[in-house]
């Protein structure tokens, strides 16, 4: 049976540290709007800041659904699937808000991720929990993680910065969400 948190406790933070991916979740306020769900798991880029808050570092790519939704109402869902040990969901339900290069906050929430700072970034999402909970994961198969995907990485990591403000200006869906929601403001800002 499911419970419901009012914090993120050390258990709760040992589990989803521990977890080589996550989703995120999040919809346009339009009821014909398109719910997009992501996934995200390059190593280090998530981190628990405090009881209440954590924080993901979000990379470019062909589209921007999360940040357009976050833009327009913030609404955000976090899960994690235990793939191997015992069968389990956690569930962060949040306000998110994301932060962008040009923002005086950027430079210390970038710096708490450490190493996994890497080329392409262009926010960082802060979730702020409003419910936290888990539930069994009969249902969710055993998985073997075998190693991180970095073809993202090396995409990105070929292109100065300039090339990937270029990049992302360019990218239809970084602009507008599919349902033509404002996503990353552009131009985007070189890193400072």
């Amino acid at each position: 049976m499911g419970k419901t948190y009012e914090r993120l406790d050390d258990r709760l933070r040992a589990f989803i540290e521990a977890q080589p991916v996550f989703f995120v979740a999040s919809a346009p306020l339009a009821g014909d709007g398109h719910v997009n769900v992501s996934p995200k798991g390059r190593a280090g880029t998530l981190a628990v800041f405090d009881e209440q808050t954590v924080a993901y570092l979000d990379f470019g790519g062909s589209h921007a659904e999360t940040v357009a939704h976050l833009r327009e109402n913030g609404r955000i869902t976090l899960m994690w699937c235990a793939f191997e040990g015992p069968p389990k969901i956690v569930r962060v339900h949040g306000v998110g808000e994301p932060v962008f290069r040009d923002d005086p906050r950027f430079d210390d929430l970038v710096a708490r991720f450490g190493d996994a700072d890497a080329p392409g970034l262009r926010a960082v999402v802060v979730v702020r929990a409003k419910l936290i909970s888990d539930t069994c994961g009969y249902a969710v198969p055993f998985m073997d993680y075998r190693e991180e995907r970095t073809l993202h990485e090396t995409f990105m990591g070929r292109k100065t910065d300039e090339e990937f403000v270029e990049y992302t200006n360019n990218k239809p869906y970084n602009q507008e969400s599919i349902d033509g929601l404002p996503a990353v403001p552009l131009p985007l800002p070189a890193r400072g």
